[in-house]
């Protein structure tokens, strides 16, 4: 799986998923513009991937703001000469956020979340259209979740963004497909980023989150960037309009409690 020639933007490629992705990308030969609203977590990224050899460009990315997200693809086309993947996957929940029954949801919160978790994306795909159907090929993945498959409590918006996430990557499929742009999303269970919070440093809830989980254990950034590297790649060249789960079997088991012993 090589990416030699190839340039990618990935936003929220500060930390976590995003982080894990760029850096892969670049060690398989790929360039790539790390964009992140920490515009020191990003520097430090691109400095780590330069340092290993690679090439890498850090820009400060709202993804809330529309001119945040274009500019971070132009500097891909002006910098490098083209567009070849983009990795929507930045995301924050909302200024002093706490889970919400759907009818206590503040607005605000659920507008920041649509903003920043659906129309940052949206946005994404429309501004990387022109590059990707001029060259007649790209690739673009969305970071999604099981949330956006199946229902949490105390997360409406959260789940409701990344459903529409996923559709959203059908319809675009559809309509980019004849051009060579392919779409798919990645599904992440839980993993171990700072998006978690106090779930992943609690070590009792940590312990019940795993026991949930068949492979025993949280989800790390690098088993995340894999699948959305497969995804990007010549690989994947007959793969649009999917999205790959990566739970370690969570969402496998349908919640009725075991018949038979546990051999664990």
């Amino acid at each position: 799986m090589r990416f030699d020639g190839k340039v990618g933007v990935v936003t929220g490629s500060g930390s976590g998923i995003g982080r894990a992705t760029a850096i892969g990308f670049a060690q398989r030969g790929g360039t790539v513009v790390i964009a992140d609203y920490n515009e020191e977590a990003a520097n430090q990224v691109a400095s780590e991937i330069a340092a290993a050899g690679g090439r890498a460009v850090a820009i400060r990315t709202d993804v809330s703001q529309p001119a945040d997200i274009q500019a971070a693809i132009d500097l891909a086309r002006s910098r490098f000469g083209r567009l070849d993947f983009l990795h929507n996957n930045a995301f924050a929940m909302p200024p002093g956020w706490r889970p919400s029954r759907v009818g206590e949801v503040r607005d605000e919160a659920w507008e920041h979340t649509l903003n920043v978790g659906l129309t940052a994306c949206f946005r994404g795909m429309k501004y990387a259209v022109p590059a990707m159907r001029e060259q007649r090929s790209g690739a673009i993945v969305n970071t999604a979740s099981i949330s956006g498959i199946q229902a949490d409590y105390g997360v409406a918006a959260y789940n409701t963004i990344k459903a529409g996430l996923i559709n959203l990557t059908r319809a675009f499929a559809l309509e980019y497909g004849p051009y060579g742009i392919r779409a798919n999303c990645v599904c992440p269970g839980v993993i171990d980023t700072p998006l978690i919070g106090g779930a992943g440093r609690d070590p009792e809830m940590r312990k019940r989150i795993e026991s949930r989980i068949p492979l025993g254990r949280l989800g790390r950034p690098e088993d995340i960037a894999n699948v959305v590297l497969f995804l990007a790649s010549d690989l994947a060249a007959f793969v649009t309009g999917s999205a790959y789960v990566a739970d370690g079997g969570q969402t496998a088991h349908t919640g009725i409690p075991p018949i038979i012993p546990s051999e664990g």
